[in-house]
Formats: structure tokens, C-alpha cells, sequence
């Protein structure tokens, strides 16, 4: 039964027919209260009204989306159950759980997702990273909860991170571990990323990065990533950081559907 709990958890999240449109609201964890975190309350509310299908948070942000006033069509809720350095320092990497399955589940949460980090060159820091993350995927499995891994590169070996050969080993990986969707970098053109998506046997939903241009550059990459045959996007900075939020999100759902229209 916990299999069918699961399908009916990743079916808020996956839709082929046009698209995901997930929020990622988990960077202060990591990089502090960076430009459009500083008010928690309200950034969830408006990911809400704007028709995110799922925002992800960490354990403590949880009570807003809890407080949010509901919709027609509520987003389903991801809950990160670990931290890394890998974003913010150099190597010698470290990583570590923050919260169990079980309290994602109690939490209400749909999906979990956890870090997998390729390429730093530390034998015993990857060994972590393999133990931790097949831990947690067993138990998923064992709960019929939904495991998303961000897989990504990063360290000494790794020239360029959206090397398509890195991110064909990453997904890969991951999806070896037991993992059921993969959040990762884009390689940059809808060709090579394609390649990537082929080669991973679970949806993939690309991230968006920091962002670094203007919505119309957003609109683009949507419509890039779509083309690669991904299952959608999972846009952080990119979206809490627009001027006018609600409006890109709405664009880029129907820079999703379209694509997703024009393939069928």
C-alpha cells in the first residue's frame, strides 16, 4: 500500500500534460536571508495564489504554508531534510540529515528531497553522500513518500558543472539510489540536456540558479528546458526575485503549456 501512497503523492507533483512549476524556498538554510526571503509569510502565500504545483521548504518555514489561506488547486509541499556545504566553500565537502522521512510525513509533506553531490573528490564525503541518500530512499519506500534528489557536481574534478557528462552521472546515480524526480542544473541547449533526460529513467525537473537576467531570459530557459523533454522546472531566485512575481509565474506556466501543446 505504501507504493500506492506514493504514486498518488508524485501525481500532485508530476503533470506530462503540460509541465511542472515548482518553487524552491529553501536558500536561507544554506545562503541566509538573501533578497526575496526576507518574509517568509507572505513569499508562500503569494507562491500559493500564483499557482505553484509545489513549493519546497525547510521544516522551519513549514507553518506558513500551513497558515497560508487555501486554493482551488493547493501546491503540494516538499519538505528538504538535509544540508551542505558544497554551495558555499570549498572542499573538504560536508553534508548532513536535518530531519527524518517520518517527519516530513507528520509534517504533511508530499515529497522529500535530499543533496547528492558528485565530483568533489573526497572518497569518504561521497561515501556519505551515497550511505545518506540510499538510507532515505529506502525510507520513502517504506512510508510512500516521494523522494526528489538535487544532484549536482562540484569540486576539484568538476570544470563545468552542466557538463552533460556530469549531470548523465549524477541523475544516473540517483536514480540507481531509489530516488523518484531529480532536481538538476541545465546543460545550457535543449540537444544536450535532452541527451541528459534520455539517459535518466525518472522525470527530471531542472533548477534555475541564481538569477542573473531578466524575465524574458527566464521565459527563454523555460522554454529551452521543456523542448529537452524535462518534466518541468524548479525555480527559486529566478521567481522570488522577479519584480513582478505573480505575473512571470504565470508566464511561465503558459511558456509550459504551450511547449508542452506544440511536442504533442
Amino acid at each position: 500500500m505504501s507504493q500506492l501512497g506514493k504514486q498518488i503523492r508524485l501525481n500532485r507533483l508530476i503533470h506530462p500534460d503540460r509541465g511542472s512549476l515548482v518553487v524552491a524556498f529553501d536558500h536561507p538554510l544554506v545562503h541566509g536571508p538573501i533578497p526575496g526571503t526576507e518574509d517568509p509569510g507572505k513569499q508562500v502565500q503569494r507562491f500559493v495564489d500564483s499557482g505553484a504545483d509545489a513549493i519546497l521548504l525547510n521544516f522551519g518555514m513549514i507553518r506558513h504554508f500551513a497558515a497560508s489561506s487555501p486554493v482551488a488547486n493547493m501546491p503540494a509541499l516538499i519538505a528538504r531534510v538535509d544540508w551542505t556545504t558544497a554551495f558555499t566553500s570549498n572542499p573538504p565537502f560536508r553534508s548532513c540529515p536535518v530531519a527524518r522521512v517520518e517527519d516530513a510525513l507528520r509534517c504533511g509533506a508530499d515529497a522529500v528531497i535530499t543533496f547528492l553531490v558528485a565530483g568533489s573528490g573526497d572518497a569518504e564525503f561521497e561515501k556519505g553522500e551515497i550511505a545518506r541518500n540510499g538510507r532515505i530512499a529506502r525510507e520513502c519506500e517504506r512510508l510512500g513518500l516521494p523522494l526528489i534528489v538535487e544532484s549536482v557536481a562540484r569540486g576539484p574534478q568538476v570544470q563545468n558543472p552542466c557538463d552533460p557528462k556530469w549531470l548523465r552521472l549524477h541523475t544516473r546515480m540517483a536514480a540507481e539510489l531509489g530516488a523518484d524526480l531529480i532536481k538538476t542544473e541545465y546543460s545550457g541547449n535543449p540537444e544536450t540536456m535532452r541527451s541528459v533526460v534520455e539517459a535518466c529513467p525518472i522525470p527530471i525537473l531542472v533548477l534555475g540558479g541564481s538569477r542573473s537576467g531578466t524575465d524574458d531570459d527566464v521565459l527563454h530557459a523555460t522554454r529551452e528546458i521543456a523542448k529537452s523533454g524535462a518534466a518541468g522546472v524548479f525555480f527559486g531566485r529566478n521567481v522570488f526575485q522577479a519584480e513582478n512575481m505573480p505575473r512571470l509565474m504565470q508566464q511561465i506556466r503558459g511558456a509550459l503549456v504551450k511547449t508542452a501543446s506544440e511536442k504533442r
